[in-house]
């Protein structure tokens, strides 16, 4: 009677791996922020900005952009995108729960959009929007606690314009 290995074989090394770096030097990053809740986006553009120019964005090289709402975020980053005004492009805007279904149809819309965008023209576009349940979780988010998800998003943008080229 033969008897079957159980055992699995070893995995097989990939032929070919490609990652993207946070690499800055030369690269020209679009921002897109929205202007309500102003208070919490302004501290998510310091902190893109910020972690852009430490990775060696020169300054002359971001653009920012400033939408009424997240709502409008989509709609600015297609126009840039579509113009190939930037390698990469950084949606930020927050939207904070309120007692309606309103705050449902803006996130939903809003990263629907974003996410339309990259796949569309492929430039980056990343989504830096907080959708949080109370102003004290966008506070967290924006700086204190929790980081700052403008940077977050500044890194993002950054790597997936680097991984693009690699492709």
């Amino acid at each position: 009677m033969t008897r079957l290995h159980s055992q699995k074989s070893a995995p097989r090394r990939a032929r070919r791996v490609v990652e993207g770096h946070f690499v800055g030097t030369g690269r020209r990053v679009a921002i897109v922020v929205a202007r309500f809740n102003e208070i919490i986006t302004r501290h998510l553009l310091e902190g893109c900005q910020g972690m852009l120019l430490r990775h060696g964005v020169s300054p002359e090289q971001i653009d920012v952009v400033w939408v009424p709402g997240s709502l409008e975020i989509p709609t600015a980053a297609r126009e840039i995108a579509r113009r190939k005004r930037a390698d990469a492009i950084v949606c930020l805007g927050c939207v904070i729960r309120g007692e309606t279904a309103h705050y449902d149809h803006v996130c939903r819309e809003t990263a629907r959009g974003v996410a339309e965008v990259g796949r569309r023209t492929g430039v980056p576009t990343i989504f830096g929007v907080l959708t949080v349940d109370t102003l004290e979780q966008a506070i967290e988010r924006a700086g204190s606690k929790m980081g700052n998800k403008g940077a977050e998003a500044a890194l993002a943008a950054l790597e997936m314009a680097d991984l693009l080229k690699r492709l």
